[in-house]
């Protein structure tokens, strides 16, 4: 079974057991979305914010205290957009029911709000209910967010960091011994290609090509696509397939035995582990930013996006379904097409 097959297949286990707890008429609600062709994954995070949503409803509405499933649909035509307000007011600081404090943003109370939308829309449009409050509510507003990356110096600092393990402790540099070449591989891929981490995790031997350069990955959605990278990874691939991976692989059980990215344990590496991995390299570098395996996909996207200035080429390379995702998170960024501007408007003041 490929990877990205298993993750639909436990995302699927997760939302039947989810469905378990939600409102009875929400199991409606996941077979039109599920018709609707979105992921396993935005499926499973809807049910997710519906269920947060629940059980804001029976904190503060003694009337539905009652067990979730139990809830009637009548529900939704008694909230107001005063009681959308005060859940959207409620997610800015909360503790869930292992007590722990969760906060959202805008980013946050935009996705929750979408997907309360989004089910409030299926069941209006088919005249279970007569009122839609979510529909009334202005989406929170998003400012924009200057985009973490790296300079040149910071990204030889971090693959330094990789090949050679310097400021360790002895048992990290013991560690390192072992997996070096796989984690220079995997940060030079990520800086390489863009590639998300989740796309990353996902590869199997097979699935890289040497002759051409390139990879075949599962992008967001299911949706597979070719792509390329240059010497610089294709040296990095090569190193760990021949030095270091036939180790590891050699006691891997079958499940895992044609990820092209394994751990110490002997089994795939996870999402979790590759966002470890590169905290702990940026820390070892000394990189005074937050930097994630997505820090390292925008670096490659914004420096792609200056080297070219083709937005479409840009969107295409990293899987954005939308070009307007693209232009919003890279074309705001480019300082130096601005300074360029800046400069340009000068010219106006002299005579030729």
């Amino acid at each position: 079974m490929e990877y990205s097959d298993q993750i639909n297949l436990e995302n699927k286990r997760k939302l039947n057991a989810l469905l378990k707890e939600l409102p009875k008429f929400c199991s409606d609600y996941f077979r039109y979305l599920d018709t609707r062709n979105t992921s396993s994954r935005t499926r499973l995070a809807y049910a997710y914010d519906l269920r947060l949503f629940f059980q804001f409803i029976q904190q503060s509405n003694p009337t539905y205290r009652m067990a979730m499933h139990e809830i009637p649909i009548t529900l939704l035509d008694q909230l107001t957009t005063t009681d959308i307000e005060e859940y959207l007011a409620y997610l800015s600081f909360y503790e869930n029911e292992n007590g722990t404090e969760k906060t959202n943003g805008e980013k946050g109370k935009s996705r929750k709000l979408s997907a309360l939308r989004t089910m409030y829309n299926y069941f209006y449009k088919k005249e279970y209910i007569t009122s839609n409050a979510p529909s009334m509510i202005d989406t929170p507003k998003k400012h924009k967010e200057n985009i973490i990356h790296l300079d040149k110096d910071e990204v030889a600092d971090l693959i330094h960091a990789a090949e050679c393990g310097d400021s360790m402790t002895a048992r990290q540099r013991a560690l390192h011994e072992k997996t070096k070449y796989r984690d220079t591989a995997i940060l030079t891929l990520l800086l390489g290609t863009g590639i998300r981490v989740s796309e990353l995790v996902g590869l199997n031997v097979k699935d890289v090509n040497f002759k051409y350069n390139c990879i075949r990955v599962v992008r967001k959605g299911g949706n597979e696509s070719t792509v390329y990278f240059g010497d610089e990874v294709s040296a990095a691939l090569m190193e760990y397939l021949e030095l270091e991976r036939d180790i590891i692989a050699a006691r891997a059980s079958a499940q895992h035995a044609d990820a092209l990215f394994l751990s110490l344990k002997f089994s795939r590496l996870t999402t979790r582990a590759v966002e470890n991995l590169v905290k702990k390299y940026s820390e070892t570098a000394q990189i005074n930013k937050k930097i994630t395996p997505h820090k390292l996909r925008s670096t490659y996207g914004t420096n792609l996006y200056k080297e070219t200035g083709d937005i479409y080429l840009v969107a295409d390379a990293l899987g954005h379904k939308s070009v307007e995702t693209t232009r919003q998170h890279y074309a705001a960024t480019d300082d130096e097409r601005r300074r360029l501007a800046g400069s340009f408007s000068g010219s106006i003041f002299h005579k030729e």
